[in-house]
């Protein structure tokens, strides 16, 4: 979980304590979960230099999602890949939540002004989301479409794709992290 990534070895030793773990070996979930807990804690750290006092907060949540979502775990992608996409999230959610309380969001002080968006700026706006979404791979492009604007569930996205869940879930974030690149290009 380090900038360099986590050596082979490394990656195959955590991974197979997981497996091991989902196989009923409780030592070795015992050592994956300790094994972990130092990663996420030095990924958090450093992610989170002003906030200190949140790191072991989030280290936790971080480890009670992953031990809820471990049975989601594919052994065919890459161990990290899935734990620091689920890190990245409880991250995001701190920093939703420190905003909300300290009244950083804008309150919906009019929804007459909402409702009162014309038609044509979302025509606009889908037009160019279309755009952007035609210059990514299927493997990006499908789960995005399939589950954030057709509103599926991974699981749906998966059979009407024929990818896996895991696949889905990697596509989504992978697609929107290169949708934001597209996007900060085009500035």
């Amino acid at each position: 979980m380090t900038k360099k990534g986590p050596s082979n070895f490394d990656e195959e030793r955590l991974a197979q304590l997981l497996l091991g773990g989902l196989d009923g070996d409780a030592l070795a979930y015992h050592a994956f979960l300790k094994e972990l807990s130092a990663r996420l804690r030095a990924f958090f750290r450093k992610r989170l230099s002003r906030l200190p006092d949140e790191v072991e907060d989030l280290v936790q949540e971080a480890l009670l999602a992953i031990h809820n979502q471990r049975r989601t775990y594919d052994a065919s992608l890459p161990l990290t890949a899935w734990v620091h996409a689920i890190a990245k999230y409880k991250l995001v959610d701190l920093m939703r939540r420190r905003a909300a309380k300290e009244g950083l969001t804008d309150p919906l002080d009019d929804a007459a002004e909402i409702l009162a968006g014309s038609d044509s700026e979302a025509t606009e706006a889908r037009r160019d989301l279309d755009k952007l979404l035609e210059q990514l791979p299927d493997r990006l492009r499908l789960p995005i479409v399939k589950t954030k604007l057709e509103g599926l569930t991974v699981a749906e996205t998966a059979r009407a794709t024929g990818m896996s869940e895991s696949a889905v879930k990697v596509g989504v974030h992978r697609g929107l992290k290169a949708l934001a690149a597209l996007i900060r290009d085009e500035r």
